[in-house]
């Protein structure tokens, strides 16, 4: 059905995963298939959510190395959905180009730091046991929960904290995102360590320490985007922190708890989007996502 598929290249990375949020439940017949961790988040003190970035009853994630290709791709699928679905937003991330990135690098955000350090690693039993639903409705097993957060950084601000400052917020070095009782990335936090002084060396207030699990299950996966969408004097941009887990209550909602009520770097981000989806599992060939709720 493409009518111009010059457009994509021959040479892509372009997928598309589609999901369903909790509003897709009210249609009759549906009810008694929503998965119970499929609800609004709760709302947390540091939110100044915006309808025009929230909510959403069906998701359409659009990911590729290259911007022709994705803008292609969305014009197509958006022109086919257009008899039965309404664009209620649409948002654009971008990571570092695939052309100066080395395999297995840290994506970093837009403050400076590495993001999504502690990932489970692809393709392993622990990725598995974060991600993949085994519980809930059937057509849902084998999927997974998904939460994106539109969360906006004033950059202006933190340009004019100091290097120092800025590693006791996020608890990392900034340049090569080590914690702060370490000497490289994947070294694990050594939350304990106390200086000289005896002050902790990582603060209580430092974002790697309230982000870093409680309880065993408090773990997801991040896949986090920087966003600019500055048209003016006035910059808009932030992170599109885009998160998957099996359970989102069980394990992102507790971890979401304590960086509300007591992360620093609070002082310069704001969640202004908030929404979550089920993504089913794949599908046969002939087949269509979410065929086992719809079929």
């Amino acid at each position: 059905a493409d009518t111009a598929p010059q457009l994509v290249g021959p040479i892509t990375a372009l997928t598309a995963t589609v999901g369903f949020g909790p509003g897709l439940f009210r249609v009759p017949g549906l009810a008694d298939q929503r998965p119970d961790w499929l609800a609004p988040l709760p709302h947390f003190d540091v939110d100044e959510l915006q309808d025009r970035w929230s909510g959403g009853d069906v998701v359409l994630q659009l990911r590729g190395d290259d911007p022709l290709d994705l803008s292609h791709a969305q014009q197509m699928l958006l022109t086919n959905a257009d008899e039965f679905a309404t664009v209620r937003w649409i948002q654009r991330g971008f990571q570092r180009a695939a052309a100066v990135r080395t395999d297995g690098e840290t994506g970093r955000n837009l403050l400076g730091y590495v993001d999504g350090t502690v990932n489970p690693a692809p393709e392993t039993d622990d990725f598995a046991s974060v991600v993949w639903t085994r519980n809930g409705p059937s057509w849902i097993r084998g999927g997974t929960g998904m939460v994106i957060r539109r969360i906006r950084m004033d950059l202006d601000r933190w340009g004019g904290v100091d290097r120092v400052s800025r590693e006791l917020v996020m608890g990392r070095r900034m340049d090569n995102g080590a914690p702060l009782t370490g000497t490289v990335e994947s070294d694990v936090p050594d939350l304990g360590a106390r200086d000289p002084d005896g002050l902790l060396t990582i603060p209580e207030f430092a974002h790697i320490r309230l982000a870093h699990q409680a309880e065993a299950h408090e773990r997801i996966s991040r896949q986090p985007y920087n966003y600019d969408d500055t048209t003016g004097p006035q910059p808009d941009a932030g992170l599109l922190f885009v998160a998957y887990a099996a359970d989102l209550t069980r394990q992102f909602v507790p971890i979401q708890r304590r960086l509300d009520k007591g992360d620093a770097l609070n002082t310069w981000t704001t969640p202004v989007g908030s929404a979550v989806f089920a993504i089913p599992p794949g599908y046969e060939a002939g087949g269509y996502p979410g065929q086992g709720l719809l079929g």
